[in-house]
């Protein structure tokens, strides 16, 4: 969803013959490319173009030879909570104006990322503008919609949306986990409530057992995978997957799986259990 906000700021600094505003704010999803619609949902990972063409905007005169437009611009993109998505931008249109040019619109031009981890809901674009000139400030904001993977956040560490999956690449979780000998059991989780260092760095691991129906322990494989990152926009879940193959003489039973997942920034461990089948 696309909407656009727009505020005039510094009203008492505005120049009578001043009338700065947007001409058209937008989303592309490639340089000058056709606009967005507002029914367009980005996705985590995709990288947006953005657009603001300008007018109202004053002329230099003073020197009719040589007549200027002056206008610095700044943006940001913040998530649904006003955090930003990456460091602000921001730039100067400074250029000579012929007669000629008497229909021209100053246009700055930007792109960003969406974050691979991002969460949906509503992200704006925000912008500044001040045209040295007229003695004017703008304030527009673009809403555009991310549609992403969803997990419930958590102050402490715990795994989410555990599925045990029939194969890879599934993504429909199994309602019984049922498997057979010489079979490969297949699960997918989210891990949440870890805490960040400096940078947004974290740093997770898990490993897996599997008891019997007694409650032993018949395998284990304590450091099945990890993974360590830091980046400008905080990731606030970590994907976890594993795999498990059944020996075609797995006996027949009730079985349990254990994921231990532990926080390495913040010292914390988290025990996951979930019961499955052979027959």
């Amino acid at each position: 969803m696309l909407r656009v906000v727009i505020a005039l700021a510094g009203a008492a600094l505005l120049h009578a013959a001043s009338n700065l505003a947007v001409d058209r704010i937008a989303l592309h999803q490639f340089e000058d490319g056709p606009v967005l619609p507002a029914s367009y949902e980005l996705l985590p990972g995709e990288t947006a173009h953005f657009s603001c063409r300008l007018k109202g905007y004053q002329v230099d005169k003073s020197d009719e030879e040589d007549q200027k437009v002056k206008l610095n611009w700044k943006m940001e993109v913040l998530d649904p909570n006003g955090v930003p998505l990456e460091k602000s931008k921001s730039g100067r249109i400074d250029g000579r104006v012929v007669p000629e040019d008497k229909n021209w619109l100053p246009k700055f031009l930007s792109e960003f990322a969406i974050p691979p981890f991002a969460a949906s809901g509503d992200y704006r674009v925000s912008v500044q503008v001040k045209d040295e000139v007229g003695s004017s400030d703008l304030r527009s904001e673009l809403i555009f919609h991310v549609r992403g993977h969803d997990v419930q956040p958590s102050d402490k560490l715990l795994t989410r949306n555990f599925h045990f999956l029939r194969g890879e690449e599934d993504n429909a979780p199994l309602r019984d986990p049922l498997y057979h000998p010489g079979e490969t059991l297949w699960a997918r989780f989210d891990i949440v409530g870890y805490k960040l260092g400096d940078a947004n760095r974290f740093s997770v691991d898990y490993g897996l057992a599997v008891l019997g129906s007694d409650g032993k322990q018949l395998f284990a494989q304590p450091e099945a995978a990890a993974d360590s990152h830091e980046s400008f926009y905080p990731q606030h879940y970590v994907p976890g997957a594993l795999s498990l193959n059944l020996d075609k003489s797995v006996a027949a039973a009730n079985y349990t799986l254990v994921v231990t997942v532990r926080d390495k920034v913040g010292n914390q461990t988290w025990e996951e259990r979930q019961p499955f089948r052979v027959e």
